[in-house]
């Protein structure tokens, strides 16, 4: 009985050890997430709300505009290579996520028009604008409501409207979309865990990447995938951007293609699990003069490619800054 109960004593022990390591753990994961690029965060007031964004480097300014489960801080992690290189990165969180507020009217066309009341607050006449996956209808917007703003358009891996059978189901529905959000992105402490326990599956449903491309990449690149992850925390201060972003991707409209003058650049990856590639290469073939970039495998964070996709990024924006026009060829 004696050794039963000093036992019992040990592992309760053990277990609060471990309850406690796991909390130092998590509340040390969650304030990083929470606090990265906090110095260069800053907050415009406009007729659209508050609209949160952060500037980083010097040249021709780009507008970046994140995709579902983003926000600023994201929009900075891509924009971090493209500054070095001499391009301007504007990051802005788009409505709901972090703290940019969630209007009434929260559509992409709204969106598109508070990133115009942005670039007034910043005195920028105009600029190019990329929208990566759910960012895209607003980029796409913008492009369409404010042209004579827009220098040029940059889509990558996007959220967009393509023909499919009449009988075929959308890739994304709102019932697809709910349960993923009311699962492993309901609370900040389930998704942390998930990333610990099955960072595997969160990587194919939340990062919409096959795992097995994570074995096929560098250990770089595998990094990459887990810092992706990490950096949807906090869950908590992107919710309703989340849901917002829910309702618009299942039911996406074609935008009138025909009518984006900017001069622009599609990029997708033929393994997305998000299914992007189709409409990325419809909306390239219906963009006048626009050009498609394609990559085989990679995911929807185009998993082995950064390198070469940073590449092909910079030459279309420094041949727009320097007069090259039209981004086809």
């Amino acid at each position: 009985m004696k050794n039963r109960r000093w036992l019992a004593v040990v592992l309760a022990g053990a277990a609060g050890f471990a309850s406690a390591r796991i909390a130092a753990r998590y509340a040390s994961d969650l304030d990083q997430a929470s606090t990265r690029h906090a110095l260069l965060r800053q907050c415009a007031s406009t007729s659209h709300g508050a609209i949160e964004f952060a500037t980083l480097g010097d040249g021709e300014p780009l507008l970046v505009v994140h995709g579902a489960g983003g926000g600023y801080d994201q929009g900075l992690d891509f924009g971090v290579p493209l500054a070095a290189r001499g391009i301007r990165v504007i990051a802005v969180s788009r409505f709901g996520y972090l703290g940019s507020s969630l209007p009434d009217d929260a559509s992409p066309e709204a969106q598109a028009d508070a990133f115009a009341a942005l670039l007034d607050h910043l005195g920028i006449a105009g600029c190019a604008i990329a929208g990566a996956s759910a960012g895209a209808p607003s980029a796409m917007q913008f492009a369409l409501r404010h042209p004579k703003r827009c220098n040029a358009l940059l889509l990558v891996v996007p959220a967009a409207y393509v023909p499919r059978p009449d009988d075929a189901p959308p890739l994304l529905t709102p019932a697809t979309t709910e349960f993923v959000f009311n699962t492993a992105l309901r609370s900040d402490f389930l998704f942390w865990s998930a990333i610990r326990i099955a960072p595997r599956a969160l990587v194919k449903g939340v990062l919409a990447t096959p795992p097995e491309v994570l074995d096929r990449v560098d250990a770089d690149e595998r990094a990459r995938a887990e810092l992706m992850l990490m950096r949807i925390l906090p869950v908590s201060a992107r919710r309703e951007g989340l849901l917002n972003d829910a309702r618009i991707t299942s039911s996406l409209a074609r935008y009138d293609l025909e009518h984006i003058m900017a001069p622009t650049l599609v990029t997708s990856v033929a393994d997305d699990l998000f299914g992007t590639y189709d409409a990325a290469r419809y909306t390239a073939e219906h963009i006048p003069n626009a050009r498609f970039v394609g990559f085989p495998s990679g995911g929807h964070v185009w998993l082995g490619h950064r390198q070469e996709h940073e590449d092909r990024i910079v030459a279309f924006l420094r041949d727009v800054a320097g007069g090259g026009g039209s981004a086809g060829g």
